[in-house]
């Protein structure tokens, strides 16, 4: 390389390096054979070679929720985490996906079913689709996902009749070398390879040749004399086979046209015209294989929007999934292998669900529900990702700016809880892992309420993170307009309020409730701005390491049964029940849960003093909020509330020492200034009316 300057050869021998060293090369019947005893799983089917691309990317368990995250998804390594999926539901989506292929991997069923991802617009089914994909492509690059096929050669030697632009021909459906062989002699190589397999799956394939290809085995075998050997050392090339996309080739995204001109030939193939001419229609060299599940061979089909297909149009899916074959017009079966996914939306879900004349398809469908997060820190993350990957312009997004962008969309999709004890906001917060011990919040009954209320499942109906995003990039692009180098809450809730109409995905029925969401969005932001200004005010971050210090020795020899060395005069006392009352009771800890808390807490101390880590109260969220809320109080009446309200009363170097505080937690100063508008004064009259 020359400065920071990209040479061609430089760019040339890079992307010559990225590629496998055999991707050009040919190579005889028997090398791979020998290959498939060396490396089995050189010929897996399908379900096999997706199931083993999820782990070979990585994989993490969570044992807490008994869910495998799959780190192609959770952090996208292709991309540098460009593409990552966030959310525990999303991942139990994606977990019940690998599990359904891995079934099929194992011939336990799914192998012949669809893989249906059912879900609201923009949940994300689509995406997780397209990295599959797009994993599926590296995978079959690499050493350890590497598939081959054939070509038969030489072909007009032998057959009279034979094109000469077809004297080298390519096994139409890309099928395995091993289908070359017939059943009962590749039955025992099959045998053979799967006493070597370390896997948890058998390799099988019964599968037939394409009908062109019988007819060049057939051909072949008659001018050898049946000697197979002849045919292919003379006529057949193994050939590194590369699952691409954009070549159709391994991997196929079907998508509905206009419904009235919908034509099976589209899935299938059809007669290729310009061979009628040298072949004769009925000739099997006169197919053009070009269908979509022809194409997919080996790979995924990918069927978007899938059942918004005719009703006959989605019968040859039935033969597709539970035979595993299609049937071309006037044409005989074909052997297929392939993961089938579909992708389709509520409505037409229901559509289709409802048909009596659909019974035999949805029996072959696996649906997988990929709803919308509910957790909205998880959320928030989208729209950091959304951010991330954009040219944002020179703006400071200010804090709680995408939580509560997330919250708003979190509350128009979770359920309204029934127990009377637990309203929306306190759900939300339980989803989001903010439950305190001893609060009176059963996640699990709330979830198991709330699937028996929904329709089809909690999280599938709600305002979409499109819309959320759009509205916050509006946002942006207007404080640009108007000179703002920040984007608070207060714009993104001001664009929610004037846009929700206006969205052609929500249901008018739905503006009322969800213009109450936002409101209830807005006072929890308005509490949060409150702690924010309270934090800028008083927070000693030195004071609040000392008091943690202080409650955790206090904790520690109370729970021992211990005394305590007083700090001023060195005597011995017992544990100070006041100061670690006045701690507890800035979280509404009550007198009989105390020691439930102080065990938590010292539970904790005790496992990062394990791991070697030094105390640190800020690393505690309960425990931090606690010390922060009792420095308030021992500090708030040293503090000038009146230059809060009125603004004549403001001393300049004061107003500055806020500021700076403020900006310290992530505000800009322009940010700073109207967070201090907004909750300062809300502050004062609070504490000036105490």
């Amino acid at each position: 390389m020359t400065g920071d300057i990209e040479t061609l050869e430089e760019l040339s021998a890079e992307y010559k390096e990225s590629m496998p060293a055999d991707l050009r090369e040919t190579k005889s019947f028997d090398w791979y054979l020998e290959e498939v005893y060396a490396d089995p799983k050189v010929t897996r089917n399908a379900h096999q070679r997706v199931a083993d691309m999820f782990d070979y990317y990585g994989t993490t368990y969570d044992e807490t929720e008994g869910v495998v995250e799959y780190q192609l998804a959770s952090e996208d390594p292709l991309n540098d985490g460009e593409n990552t999926f966030y959310g525990k539901v999303i991942h139990q989506s994606i977990h019940e996906f690998v599990n359904k292929v891995k079934s099929g991997a194992r011939r336990l069923g799914p192998e012949r079913r669809i893989k249906l991802l059912l879900g609201p617009v923009g949940s994300g089914k689509s995406h997780f689709d397209k990295q599959v994909r797009e994993y599926f492509e590296d995978y079959t690059l690499r050493e350890e996902g590497r598939m081959y096929t054939f070509r038969w050669t030489n072909l007009c030697d032998v057959i009279k009749d034979q094109d000469p632009a077809d004297d080298t021909v390519r096994s139409p459906m890309n099928q395995d070398p091993l289908v070359l062989l017939p059943r009962e002699q590749r039955q025992r190589v099959i045998d053979d390879i799967n006493e070597r397999l370390d896997a948890p799956y058998t390799i099988q394939n019964e599968q037939s040749l394409d009908p062109e290809s019988e007819f060049y085995m057939d051909k072949l075998l008659a001018y050898y004399d049946d000697d197979l050997q002849q045919v292919l050392e003379n006529h057949v090339e193994i050939i590194r086979f590369i699952a691409d996309e954009n070549k159709r080739q391994g991997l196929e995204t079907f998508e509905p046209k206009d419904k009235k001109n919908q034509d099976e030939t589209e899935l299938t193939g059809d007669v290729n015209y310009s061979k009628i001419a040298i072949y004769g229609e009925s000739d099997p060299r006169a197919f053009d294989y070009s269908g979509a599940f022809c194409n997919a061979n080996r790979g995924i089909f990918s069927g978007e929007e899938l059942l918004k297909l005719q009703r006959e149009f989605l019968y040859d899916f039935l033969h597709a999934t539970q035979e595993q074959t299609i049937k071309p017009k006037n044409n005989p079966r074909i052997d297929i292998d392939q993961v089938i996914v579909g992708r389709t939306n509520m409505p037409e879900y229901k559509d289709k669900k409802g048909d009596e004349k659909m019974e035999a398809f949805n029996d072959r469908t696996k649906r997988i529900d990929f709803p919308y997060v509910l957790s909205y820190e998880d959320e928030s993350m989208i729209y950091e990702k959304m951010l991330n990957n954009a040219d944002v312009p020179d703006i400071n997004v200010e804090p709680h700016t995408l939580e509560m962008a997330g919250l708003f969309g979190v509350l128009t999709r979770v359920e309204e809880p029934d127990s009377e004890t637990v309203d929306l906001l306190s759900k939300a917060k339980a989803y989001n892992g903010e439950i305190d011990e001893g609060d009176d919040i059963d996640i699990k009954k709330l979830r198991d309420e709330a699937e028996q209320k929904a329709e089809i499942g909690e999280g599938m109906v709600g305002v979409s993170p499109r819309f959320i995003g759009d509205e916050i990039a509006e946002a942006i692009m207007d404080s640009k307009h108007r000179s703002r180098g920040f984007l608070s809450p207060l714009t993104v809730f001001n664009f929610f309020e004037e846009n929700l109409e206006h969205h052609g995905s929500i249901p008018e029925d739905n503006f009322e409730k969800y213009y109450r969401y936002l409101e209830v969005v807005r006072e929890e932001y308005k509490e949060r701005a409150i702690e924010d200004v309270r934090h800028a005010l008083a927070y000693d971050l030195d004071e609040i390491q000392r008091q943690g210090e202080k409650y955790m020795d206090h904790v520690m020899a109370y729970i021992d049964d211990d005394t305590i060395e007083d700090e001023l005069t060195g005597r011995e006392q017992e544990p100070d029940e006041t100061f670690l009352r006045s701690v507890e009771e800035k979280l509404d800890i009550p007198e009989d849960r105390k020691e439930d808390f102080r065990q938590e807490v010292s539970n904790w101390v005790s496992r990062r003093a394990r791991e070697g880590e030094a105390f640190n109260p800020q690393d505690n969220e309960r425990l931090r909020r606690a010390l922060e809320r009792k420095l308030w109080e021992d500090k708030k009446h040293n503090i000038n509330f009146s230059a809060l309200v009125s603004a004549n009363e403001f001393d300049d170097d004061e107003r500055s020492a806020w500021i700076d505080a403020l900006m310290e937690q992530g505000y800009s100063e322009d940010g700073a200034k109207e967070v201090l508008e907004f909750a300062g004064a809300e502050v004062a009259k609070a504490e000036m009316e105490d």
